[in-house]
């Protein structure tokens, strides 16, 4: 193992773009919606947790640079009966991350993600323990030498 040496590589801007979804009971999601949930904000707190989550991620995963992102931004949609093709109901997590660097930031998009994915669930496991979180990938890359990589599916 080893963490690969990016130190001749030229600034870059770099952006990427990460998706999760975390599936609920359809009462689970009107407590959120309605701010009633027993924790609190859950929105709130998710956006904090996955802001924080993609500044920790070198600590985290062992060989990811530690980097200065200059933007992260988190999106929460809430997915209601019918609005999915497999009737799931739940919550539609995007993350967009940015930095000026040597060195890509999709780790830091999926990390953001998976966070906010995991303190929803931390937040309102006292009243639906079924909660699945999944569909955690990169949507969009873009910068550096590989330029722009974009997913072609969808969910």
């Amino acid at each position: 193992m080893h963490m690969v040496d990016v130190g001749a590589k030229a600034d870059t801007d770099r952006v990427a773009l990460a998706e999760g979804f975390i599936s609920m009971a359809p009462s689970t999601l009107k407590l959120i919606v309605e701010g009633d949930a027993p924790k609190g904000d859950v929105i709130a707190c998710a956006r904090v947790a996955g802001l924080m989550a993609a500044k920790q991620t070198s600590t985290l995963i062992p060989l990811c640079h530690p980097l200065n992102l200059t933007g992260i931004s988190l999106d929460f949609q809430a997915v209601k009966a019918g609005q999915r093709s497999d009737g799931r109901v739940g919550i539609h997590v995007l993350s967009t991350c940015s930095v000026n660097g040597k060195t890509g930031v999709e780790m830091e998009a999926l990390t953001a993600v998976s966070v906010a994915c995991l303190t929803i669930y931390d937040m309102c496991k006292a009243v639906d323990r079924a909660m699945e979180i999944g569909e955690i990938r990169l949507l969009r890359k873009e910068g550096g030498k590989s330029g722009r990589w974009l997913r072609e599916e969808s969910i």
